[in-house]
Formats: C-alpha cells, structure tokens, sequence
C-alpha cells in the first residue's frame, strides 16, 4: 500500500491541534509547518508522532503549504486544517482507495461547523474539497488566501465527510472575517484590480441574498442568517480595504513626484 503523508500548517492552534492530530493517528508521517504560534501549538505537536517545521514569516496560505508539502516524503499527500477532524469512517475509505487508486487525487465532503450546528445548506452543502493527491501529482497554488490544489492528472470523489469545527463562536467569525477580508483585499490589489464604495455595497448585498436565499440559508435556523451577514460583511469590507489600499497607493506615487 502507498505511504501517506498528513501536512498541517498551523498559527496559534493550541485549541484545535490535539484533536486534529489524534484523528490522524493512521498516517504514516505528519508534518506540521507553523508560522510562529505564540500559545503551546508546538509543544501539544511534540507530544506526539510529528515532524516540527517553525518559521517565523507568514507567506500565504498556498506558499505556507508549499513549505509543508517539500517537507513531506510520503506517495500520497493528505492536507489538513488544524480545526478538522477524520472520522473512522473516512480514515478506512482513504485506506481502501489507496489500496488501488484509479486517479492521481481525490476531492472529499466536508462539513461545516457554524456557531452551533452543522451547516448543511447557505453554500457549504456539498462543499467538495481535494484534499488527497499523489505528492508528485500536485501542488498548491501561490493563493495568499482561498489557496486550491493544483493536479495533473484525473481527479476521483470519495463519499465520507471530512468533519470541519470552522467557526465555534462569534468571536472566531470576527476574527476571521476581518483577517480573510484583509488578505482578500491584498491578493485582489496585487491582481490590479480596484474597490469602492459602491463595490463594497454591492458585492455585500450580493453576498447576503446569494447565501440566505439562492443558497438555502433560510433552511440553516438562525445560524443561517448569521452566516449570510458575515459573509455579506466579509464582502463588504474586503472591497472597502481594496479601496484603502488603492488610495495609499496612489499617495504613495504622488509623494514620489
């Protein structure tokens, strides 16, 4: 059977390493690459079975993985987040695929956590995600956030969630929306595009109709209109810091002069 090889990037995870790395006991070999975790993210890692990679820059999500997959010697590659979880289930279908796979990698089901219950509509239902591919068949892309495997070869689909604790309160979703509104703005920038005001407004009110009513929100309870109000804020503020960026940028041009 071909060897496997579990990657984890990690920033101050001490909350959510332990049970991710538990969950991975059937791999043959993780390799964490942290970007300068500041609680007991490492010292929780080497109580265990784990190769510790630290730097202390943060290049991006898709750079920070890259790190991560050049670190990582097994035949196949299986990338995870910190806050998710492979139950039994799933652990022996990637077992059994890898007994014979027919296709250089494979995207899995997730699901999702959100401040409560498990989200099963607003979009994130099906939220297919490749995670397993053969280590010579891919890579990440250089996305500084919302990164994607990038293959070479055909792609299969297993049928077992990969179980995702994404947002445990609101705190985390501020947390979150502010920091990804902000690393969305910078990527959007280096792109050449450009925010606004009305942008802002719109890609907002786009965002919150899109997920409470042409995703099925409304069918999430409470957690569903929580959600579409954090994704309309995520959409909002990017293009509102994607304005901010343009105009010091300009400044900065003209002061130049």
């Amino acid at each position: 059977m071909s060897t496997i090889s579990a990657i984890i990037i990690t920033k101050n995870e001490e909350a959510n390493i332990r049970e991710c790395l538990e969950s991975l006991d059937w791999a043959d070999e993780i390799v964490v690459v942290d970007g300068g975790s500041m609680d007991r993210t490492i010292e929780i890692c080497r109580e265990y079975r784990v190769l510790v990679f630290e730097y202390g820059d943060w290049p991006g999500f898709g750079p920070q993985k890259n790190r991560a997959l050049d670190r990582a010697t097994g035949d196949w590659i299986f990338s995870i987040d910190a806050d998710e979880r492979v139950a039994p289930e799933l652990r022996e279908e990637i077992r059994a695929v890898l007994e014979d796979p027919s296709v250089d990698a494979y995207e899995l089901p997730r699901i999702s956590w959100y401040c409560g219950r498990f989200i099963r509509h607003s979009g994130w239902r099906p939220d297919y995600v490749l995670r397993l591919f053969k280590r010579t068949a891919g890579r990440f892309s250089e996305d500084l956030v919302h990164e994607r495997v990038l293959v070479s070869g055909p792609v299969g689909r297993l049928e077992h969630d990969l179980i995702h604790y994404s947002f445990r309160d609101l705190e985390q979703v501020l947390n979150v929306v502010n920091r990804y509104s902000s690393l969305g703005a910078g990527q959007k920038f280096k792109a050449g595009q450009k925010g606004g005001l009305g942008r802002a407004l719109l890609h907002g009110l786009g965002a919150l109709f899109s997920t409470y009513l042409l995703k099925g929100g409304f069918l999430d309870g409470r957690q569903g209109v929580m959600l579409a109000i954090s994704n309309a804020e995520g959409a909002y503020y990017k293009y509102l810091k994607l304005l901010e960026l343009g105009e010091a940028g300009r400044q900065g041009s003209r002061s130049k002069l």
